[in-house]
């Protein structure tokens, strides 16, 4: 006669799937929040605080801004504009007119552009700063103005740690010869933390 399955035996086969398979899984967005965890605190060992600056200047269609009614500012060609004559990428992060000017920041990973427009010549001033692959992998680290997608992504990734870490954590439970040494040993690290924060911090 076949024996039933306990939920104990349950719960170990299922702690030991979601351990395997999450790991395996999440495996390359886990290594990279370890990275750039490292990367993030010793920026200058890898480059990270090296940016190119670029300015540039012109003239807008009048058109476009010199408006008495600022609902008549051409938002869009504005923005168009710079994004096809100077290559301009990542989201605007602010549009702002004011009396006598308007200012447009565009921001992304590693990535920056500040233009300030005089509305009564129509006339421009930008600059444009990106920074290295790693300034771009640290700021994806943080979310910082990665967008919405991006930030899911690291929802995710903080959901399957937490999965991976307490499947691990049942697990031991089952290993009798090393259950004692696990739990020490996830006690002395948790003691280790938590004297760094206590004495350093």
């Amino acid at each position: 006669m076949k024996k039933s399955k306990t939920p104990k035996k349950e719960l170990n086969k299922v702690s030991r799937w979601l351990h395997i398979y999450l790991s395996m899984f999440s495996f390359a967005i886990v290594f990279f929040f370890s990275f750039t965890g490292l990367t993030l605190n010793h920026p200058t060992w890898f480059g990270a605080d090296k940016q190119i600056e670029k300015k540039f200047e012109g003239k807008l269609p009048e058109a476009w801004v010199i408006q008495a009614d600022t609902n008549k500012i051409n938002k869009l060609s504005i923005v168009e504009y710079f994004r096809d004559k100077h290559k301009i990428k990542a989201a605007v992060k602010e549009f702002r007119i004011e009396e006598y000017d308007l200012s447009i920041s565009f921001k992304g990973p590693a990535y920056s552009a500040d233009i300030f427009i005089n509305r009564e010549n129509a006339t421009f001033e930008g600059s444009e700063i990106k920074m290295g692959m790693m300034a771009l992998m640290n700021d994806l680290h943080k979310g910082r103005d990665a967008g919405e997608g991006w930030l899911w992504v690291i929802d995710v990734s903080a959901i399957f740690l937490i999965l991976i870490s307490l499947s691990g954590l049942i697990l031991i439970c089952y290993i009798k010869k090393k259950r004692f040494a696990g739990f020490l040993a996830a006690a002395v690290g948790l003691l280790i933390v938590g004297l760094i924060y206590y004495l350093w911090t």
